[in-house]
């Protein structure tokens, strides 16, 4: 299959070099940022509210929210990266970002190959539809043809073991259903690269089990992965390397076992700190 090159540009356009030839170079960031406007209006259920509120709503007051902060990393092909960080860090973000999902506000970002990404449950589905007809739909955005797609689905079937309720509306699917047909579907369309946030948490054990074998079979034929998770086991069962995000940046970079070590000893000892302590601790990370 002929691999893919894809990018999205912003306003930085200096190219990454860190020693890797660019065939070998699966996923680029240089110098990504990401930012989104937050409104400051408070939602009005009544008029009496908006009237309470009226300066604000006049002046459609926002703020901005910096996801990702001059971020620059690669992928080699075949690599296992995963990514960790607390809540709001900018790990889904980055994702979105490698998927092609949402651009960059600035920066460059380079992706060679077939892109599979499983960011949220049940997204790209539509709930009135079955789960036949979402899966040959889910096949043909992600790259297939109709016809490939067509082809593969008795494989995607097979793997999701949902049986009869593959011809039922999705809107009457539970949420491990969801991940069960999400997954099959995502794996099942020969990606280059697969791209998975958090979702390998739902599900039984056994379809658990099934999934990270199938993963663990996409990384011996030479499949990119990128992975988000909190699950700290994850890190080293499933990832050549590891980075730690907080507050947009990259803020570690190393084997998994010593990324998620040194970040859980920062948390351990965040929490042993009395309140003013973790407070002088923020303020000190906010400063520039």
């Amino acid at each position: 299959m002929p691999s893919r090159t894809r990018r999205l540009r912003g306003r930085s356009m200096e190219p990454v070099d860190r020693g890797a030839a660019p065939e070998e170079v699966a996923i680029a960031f240089d110098n990504v940022s990401k930012h989104y406007s937050l409104s400051l209006q408070k939602h009005a259920t009544d008029f009496k509210t908006m009237l309470l509120h009226l300066p604000r709503f006049i002046s459609n007051a926002r703020r901005p929210f910096v996801a990702l902060d001059s971020v620059s990393l690669q992928v080699r092909r075949g690599e296992s990266l995963g990514i960790i960080g607390p809540n709001g860090s900018g790990k889904s973000t980055t994702l979105r970002v490698m998927s092609r999902i949402t651009p960059p506000t600035s920066g460059t970002v380079t992706v060679r190959g077939r892109v599979s990404a499983l960011l949220e449950l049940g997204s790209g589905f539509h709930p009135q539809i079955t789960g036949r007809e979402n899966a040959v739909l889910n096949a043909v955005l992600l790259g297939l043809t109709l016809r490939e797609a067509r082809a593969v689905l008795p494989e995607i079937i097979a793997f999701s073991e949902l049986g009869d309720f593959i011809d039922q509306p999705m809107r009457t699917y539970s949420s491990g259903m969801f991940f069960r047909l999400g997954f099959s579907v995502a794996v099942h369309v020969e990606p280059e690269i697969l791209l998975i946030d958090e979702v390998l948490a739902v599900g039984d054990a056994e379809f658990q089990k099934k999934c990270m074998d199938h993963i663990h079979g996409l990384r011996r034929q030479g499949v990119t992965l990128v992975l988000v998770t909190h699950d700290m086991l994850s890190l080293p069962m499933f990832c050549d390397r590891g980075i730690l995000i907080e507050r947009g940046k990259i803020t570690d970079e190393g084997t998994p076992q010593q990324v998620v070590h040194n970040y859980l000893s920062r948390v351990e000892r965040l929490l042993s700190l009395r309140d003013e302590e973790r407070e002088q601790l923020k303020l000190a990370q906010a400063l520039p």
